[in-house]
């Protein structure tokens, strides 16, 4: 009895693969990487954003960013499109202040097998006619966001980044 035991608990040990936990390491969906300019600079300045509040117009809460030059979001992975609103001081507690952008990132999805354990990612690339719209601004000073440039395309990592901003 203890030899059958022995034999199941050796071929149990063999029967495992290094892929069945998916290592915290593994590149999974990648988000969008924006940096932020300052629009005024005659050279590309990086420019931080302060109070900064990310948020998909269907939720009541989003992302804050305070301080940085650059930020990741996540693109949806079930639709070809993305909608965000990006709030100029929208992470403080004044809303009197908030100055509100939206921008509608438009996509196509390619699922890759990642590994048993981890699953699928979804890698995505924006669209070459129409990547970012930009649309009206909410309030009647206009919009803060002045310009934006696809740096790259091809969202498979977040190590580069895929978008400037201009404001």
């Amino acid at each position: 009895m203890k030899k059958i035991f022995l034999l199941l608990f050796v071929f149990s040990l063999l029967g495992c693969e290094k892929d069945d936990i998916c290592d915290a390491t593994t590149p999974t969906t990648p988000r969008l990487v924006i940096e932020f300019y300052d629009f005024t600079a005659s050279t590309e300045t990086l420019k931080s954003v302060t109070n900064l509040g990310v948020i998909d117009p269907n939720f009541t809460t989003g992302i804050s960013f305070n301080g940085v030059n650059k930020i990741q979001v996540p693109l949806k992975t079930t639709e070809d499109t993305t909608t965000l609103r990006f709030i100029q001081n929208g992470s403080d507690t004044d809303a009197t202040n908030d100055n509100e952008d939206i921008l509608q990132f438009n996509y196509s999805r390619n699922e890759v097998y990642v590994s048993r354990a981890c699953g699928f990612k979804t890698l995505f690339t924006l669209n070459a006619t129409n990547p970012i719209i930009q649309i009206e601004p909410a309030v009647a000073d206009g919009a803060w966001i002045k310009n934006i440039s696809i740096v790259k395309a091809n969202l498979e990592n977040e190590n580069e980044v895929h978008v400037k901003i201009f404001f």
